[in-house]
């Protein structure tokens, strides 16, 4: 008779033993699951790349390029500031695969350029107009750095021989060349480019 309740105890304490291990194991899996789900686990999701707000974006038919250029008008009356790539780098912003679907805006540079030709002592005065399909920041960018984007195209102008510029050929090619300087200056001044085009508005060569 004696011996029976030593019994009892003994398995009550195995009984508490094997409970507080239990509430160990508990406690101790929801301690590892909160670790895990802060450290992006169960669905915690990584943000992507944000959008850059300064960035030009693309007009579609029957809006106004101006009034999102306005939309997207940094604070403090900054009206589409844009800001500078490091080390000169920035991005083309490319032209849309639908045109049709987006409104082109255009922009006559005021004043003609005028240079000598490479090979000859005649000279070339041609008068320029570039269209993008972004919002008008692109346009204000352009007025703001025409400056250094007249001084490239006369350069560049100048190196051009007139037997080429004669040719058809040879203007196509110098449109490219005029739309590849006005977009480099951008992307080094602005961060982006955004020209989808060059016109000629007048070409004389004499």
């Amino acid at each position: 008779m004696s011996d029976e309740p030593k019994a009892k105890k003994k398995k009550g304490g195995g009984m508490k033993m094997i409970l507080l291990l239990v509430v160990g194991v508990i406690v101790g899996g929801a301690g590892a699951a909160g670790g895990l789900y802060a450290a992006g686990f169960f669905g915690a999701k990584e943000e992507g790349p944000k959008e850059d707000p300064n960035k030009p974006v693309l007009v579609l038919a029957g809006e106004s390029a101006e009034e999102i250029a306005k939309a997207h008008a940094a604070p403090h009356g900054e009206a589409g500031a844009i800001h500078a790539m490091p080390h000169g780098k920035g991005i083309d912003l490319p032209a849309p695969a639908n045109p049709a679907a987006y409104q082109a805006t255009y922009f006559q540079l005021q004043a003609p350029f005028t240079s000598n030709m490479s090979d000859t002592d005649a000279f070339a005065q041609i008068s320029v107009a570039v269209s993008t399909y972004y919002d008008m920041r692109v346009v204000e960018a352009i007025k703001t750095h025409e400056m250094a984007i007249r001084s490239q195209v006369l350069m560049m102008l100048a190196q051009q021989p007139q037997e080429v510029l004669d040719t058809p050929k040879g203007k196509q090619m110098l449109q490219g060349k005029i739309k590849t300087i006005i977009n480099d200056i951008l992307k080094q001044k602005t961060g982006y480019g955004g020209v989808d085009n060059v016109y000629f508005t007048n070409f004389v060569i004499q």
